[in-house]
């Protein structure tokens, strides 16, 4: 896959905005300033395909960028406090109905901070992915910003978090391009295997 070939689609701000979801779609989940637009921008080698915001809870829209073999659907970041919570409950009903689509979802790449603890919101977008039995990745951000003993430390962190429960997770780090071969690799695959399933 080449992930250069990728031109911004559209931003949904409402349900009916949304487009048809045929092709494979790899979808970005996380809290607001985790590095989402970082990493689709590292990604696809552009600097600012995805416009990255230095003010958090900014992006209240669904962003699509297609590429020849799938979408990339960046989601708006949730957990922001200081957003007004009609806009919130606005960003849930938007959210919630992509998800509740017949979309054709190869994989949902959960972002969570390298740095910190998982938040609540982070382990309950966690949850409700085991619970629909989504294909899923969590992809831990910044970790370029821990030392060798930090890393060590929320590397045992994650483990116990995820990998006990059979969650793959990887480090990642837009900075130093830590991870992003893995990342490339996780969504060539699962659209791979979205494209055999509808060939079948």
């Amino acid at each position: 896959m080449n992930f250069q070939k990728v031109e911004f689609e559209l931003a949904a701000g409402r349900k009916d905005q949304l487009p048809r979801g045929e092709l494979p779609e790899i979808v970005f989940s996380g809290k607001s300033n985790v590095g989402k637009s970082s990493l689709i921008n590292k990604l696809v080698n552009r600097k600012a395909l995805a416009r990255v915001s230095a003010t958090p809870g900014k992006t209240a829209t669904i962003n699509f960028y297609k590429l020849p073999e799938c979408r990339l659907v960046d989601l708006p970041g949730y957990g922001y406090a200081r957003v007004s919570k009609s806009e919130r409950d606005r960003w849930a009903s938007l959210v919630e109905g992509y998800f509740a689509q017949d979309r054709n979802i190869a994989l949902v790449i959960q972002l969570v901070d390298m740095r910190h603890k998982p938040t609540a919101d982070d382990l309950q977008m966690v949850d409700f992915l085991l619970q629909t039995g989504r294909p899923f990745i969590v992809v831990c951000t910044k970790s370029d910003k821990l030392n060798r003993t930090e890393n060590q430390q929320q590397t045992g962190l994650f483990d116990e978090l995820f990998r006990s429960q059979g969650i793959s997770w990887l480090p990642f780090s837009a900075v130093k391009g830590v991870g992003l071969e893995d990342v490339k690799q996780a969504i060539e695959n699962a659209v791979g295997s979205a494209q055999n399933i509808e060939t079948k």
